[in-house]
């Protein structure tokens, strides 16, 4: 009989070299064999999209381009490339000696994602000298919210209430506590950046002292509360605007879950950078689509941010799509699905999707179901439910780990 498998990691493939009899010598050479990769790649000059066609054919891929670009009544072509990595390596090996129709830019390119995309461990160090240890065994953010509007009720604590939450969450095996002062929901009132460390530092000074070895987050877009709550211990800054917003987050940025809402006439800060930077402290960038800004832009926004980023002088990054925030149903799902295009960064990701709307605000099922579909694809999920999604998790990599 001859039947289908799904190989979807390396560790399928070299279990069923071990049940075949294959020598293990040969594993080096199969494993780079025994996956195909597809890159998507917009506006190609149509001669380098044709002659990346034949070169790749030639290796046992393909690239799927315009059908103009035979007859050449097209100046570009969008393509998707289909390979293993080995072709891959080889098609770019024959790119050396090509520098027209942009193949040069494109080589580089090719060379960077491919690296980027076998990067899977990274060790994030906070200024306290605290060290989380991130890669594709998916770890959990619990959320604690100090506010009294948060748009998860069961999410809200207050100062009494804050330690046995933060021990509940630990003891369940959270990797990181995630606190906020400020809700960034419909209709949630803006508070200065005064008003959100009166509500935040008691919390942070509590849990600092009685959790000298958790790893915390601090939940802010204000350079100021960024900086204070550093000092206090916070080890990592979580940034949901992108550092688009600096003091005060304008009222058209309060969006729906389901809607987006134009904030292009939002300054852009660079001071929060700058303060991350001087703080040497971990930074999740995150992304804020705005009405103007087609989902598509993702990668284009990234880049851009990182180059900033990387200006400033901050050096540990991790990068959240920011699920639910100016995005869609269909485009949060589209993110989910694709979730892995975001590695040709070579950073960490992390995935908000906790009892949002992208699954129904109450619809504790769906929460678990994305928990199980981004099981290895992703480094950290931020959730309000860490016992049961933990489970979720761990389901999800005994199926994907198990035997063949």
């Amino acid at each position: 009989m001859i039947y289908p498998l799904n190989i979807e990691n390396d560790n399928d493939i070299k279990r069923v070299c071990e049940k075949i009899g294959t020598d293990t010598r040969a594993l080096a050479y199969l494993v780079p064999k025994s996956r195909m990769l597809h890159f998507y790649a917009e506006n190609i000059d149509y001669r380098a999209a044709g002659f990346l066609k034949q070169e790749l054919l030639a290796r046992g891929g393909d690239v799927i381009v315009t059908k103009h670009v035979i007859d050449g009544k097209t100046e570009t072509s969008d393509i998707l490339l289909m390979a293993t990595a080995s072709q891959l390596r080889s098609l770019r090996e024959k790119l050396k000696a090509m520098d027209i129709w942009g193949i040069k830019e494109f080589r580089e390119e090719l060379s960077r994602v491919l690296h980027n995309i076998n990067l899977h461990e990274w060790e994030i160090v906070s200024p306290n000298g605290h060290k989380l240890t991130l890669n594709n065994q998916t770890k959990l953010m619990a959320i604690i919210n100090l506010t009294p509007d948060s748009f998860y009720a069961g999410s809200r604590v207050n100062d009494g209430e804050i330690l046995s939450k933060a021990e509940k969450f630990l003891s369940e095996g959270a990797a990181v506590l995630d606190i906020g002062a400020e809700s960034t929901r419909p209709g949630s009132s803006k508070i200065t950046a005064d008003e959100e460390l009166e509500r935040l530092l008691p919390g942070l000074r509590l849990l600092r002292r009685e959790f000298p070895e958790a790893i915390i987050s601090v939940d802010t877009y204000k350079p100021e509360v960024a900086r204070i709550s550093a000092n206090e211990g916070a080890d990592i800054i979580n940034d949901i605007s992108g550092f688009e917003f600096s003091q005060e987050m304008p009222e058209v940025a309060k969006i729906s879950y389901d809607e987006g809402a134009d904030i292009s006439g939002v300054i852009f800060s660079q001071e929060m950078p700058e303060v991350i930077s001087e703080l040497n402290i971990p930074y999740v960038l995150s992304h804020f689509k705005t009405d103007d800004e087609p989902l598509g832009n993702i990668h284009e926004y990234f880049a851009a941010k990182l180059e900033a980023l990387k200006l400033a002088g901050v050096k540990q990054v991790i990068i959240d799509p920011g699920l639910g925030f100016g995005k869609n149903v269909d485009e949060n799902f589209a993110l989910i699905k694709n979730i892995e295009s975001l590695k040709v960064f070579g950073l960490p990701i992390l995935v908000g999707h906790s009892r949002k709307r992208l699954t129904g605000p109450e619809n504790f099922a769906g929460t678990l179901a994305v928990t199980a579909l981004l099981s290895g694809r992703v480094s950290l999920l931020r959730v309000h439910d860490v016992k049961e999604n933990l489970q979720a998790l761990r389901i999800a990599e005994e199926i994907t780990n198990g035997g063949l």
